[in-house]
């Protein structure tokens, strides 16, 4: 595929108070390391959001602010021309980001001691929400059919049946880039139907679907399914935004999203962020130009990383994602445990991705590769792993 010169731009991002790029050293212990690991992009947003933010900084007054019609309209726009899914306003409540609502939704929906279910290897912060509200994770072991993860149905049937109430669902799923097909979610809803298991639906990827790929809302195939589902979304993924801490829940139960909405009341968590809500407005207004050649560039990456490993370092076998911008590689056959794995890249490499066992205990010999950089940015990535694991 052709480079769109506009992702090509190497952004220096050294010194800007950058996680993934000044904080690197400290999480992992090595100096000058190149860092394709958190899940943010090396490239500059729309520039319509970047305008429309500098007119608001320009203001010079940073009172507290409200919520508008046209900001709800712009979310409800989007998801009906994206993704056919007809939502109302007043279904979206603010939350400052997906991680948050996940917490939020284990304290409400869940007791002390409960298990939660969730599908592994998985977004980490699902681990954490859940043990750190005192529930029991209750690990549902995705299965590996064709280079593909497949839910396993008969054993979350058995802890539903066990009594677990509450299920975490990652759509797409992160790291697997698996996008869900509505026959699998729909086997799943008819599941969480006959046992009475309220859903989180982590969809903060549902923007960043891969050509082929359809993102089906969980909570739109059927009233009674979003009858019983927390959907949680953000424009911060897909516009490259997560430092502004903003992101929204759909909620069509009134009393679910009345108990959301009073936990954030009682947080104090519901105000309005001065600058958020101009970014995410102009994303969905101004941005869908922007995403579609996004889109065609991340392909490009997850095409020339496919093929790269192949080359250099054929051992290794990636998961092709179906969605999102990241690269799930299996590096089990290097015969290395995490320790191994993280010395190989952060040691001789001299590149950070994410070391699978973070992602659960089915992640153990995997790493996740995030492709969201300039072509060159990640070539140079690539040679250094792979010239590095040849040296075993």
């Amino acid at each position: 595929m052709a480079a769109n010169n506009q992702f090509d731009q190497i952004v220096n991002r050294k010194n800007t108070r950058s996680f993934k790029w000044d904080h690197a050293e400290a999480m992992f212990g090595a100096k000058d390391l190149l860092p394709l690991w958190v899940a943010d992009m090396d490239f500059l947003t729309v520039p319509a959001i970047t305008k429309r933010l500098v007119e608001r900084a320009q203001l010079g007054s940073y009172g507290y602010s409200v919520r508008t019609d046209s900001y709800h309209e712009a979310i409800v726009s989007w998801y009906s021309r994206r993704h056919e899914w007809t939502i109302q306003n007043d279904w979206i409540v603010d939350s400052p980001s997906v991680v948050t609502s996940l917490s939020l939704a284990v304290q409400l929906f869940s007791e002390p001691g409960d298990t939660v279910v969730i599908q592994t290897p998985v977004y980490y912060p699902f681990y954490e929400v859940i043990r750190g509200n005192d529930r029991v994770v209750g690990a549902s072991s995705l299965r590996v059919v064709k280079n593909r993860y497949e839910m396993d149905f008969d054993g979350m049937e058995a802890m539903f049946q066990a009594g677990a109430k509450l299920l975490l669902l990652c759509s797409p799923h992160n790291p697997g880039g698996r996008v869900w097909n509505e026959d699998e979610l729909r086997r799943l809803g008819d599941l969480c139907l006959r046992y009475g298991v309220t859903v989180v639906s982590d969809e903060i990827h549902a923007d960043l679907v891969h050509s082929g790929n359809r993102h089906t809302a969980f909570a739109s195939l059927s009233p009674e399914l979003a009858d019983i589902t927390i959907t949680c979304l953000s424009a911060t993924k897909t516009f490259n935004l997560p430092g502004l801490h903003t992101s929204f829940m759909v909620i069509s139960n009134a009393s679910s999203r009345r108990r959301m909405d009073q936990r954030l009341k009682l947080l104090g968590l519901r105000n309005a962020n001065h600058f958020a809500e101009d970014a995410v407005e102009t994303a969905f207004n101004e941005g869908e130009a922007w995403l579609d050649e996004l889109l065609v560039y991340i392909e490009g990456n997850i095409e020339f990383a496919n093929q790269y490993l192949a080359e250099h370092l054929p051992q290794v076998k990636t998961m092709m994602p179906d969605a999102t911008y990241l690269l799930w590689v299996d590096c089990r056959s290097l015969g290395l445990d995490s320790r191994g794995l993280k010395e190989l890249m952060f040691h001789q490499a001299k590149v950070a991705f994410n070391e699978g066992s973070g992602f659960g205990e089915d992640g153990a010999g995997w790493l996740r590769i995030n492709l969201a950089c300039p072509r060159s940015l990640l070539t140079q990535a690539l040679e250094q792993f792979c010239e590095a694991a040849r040296k075993l």
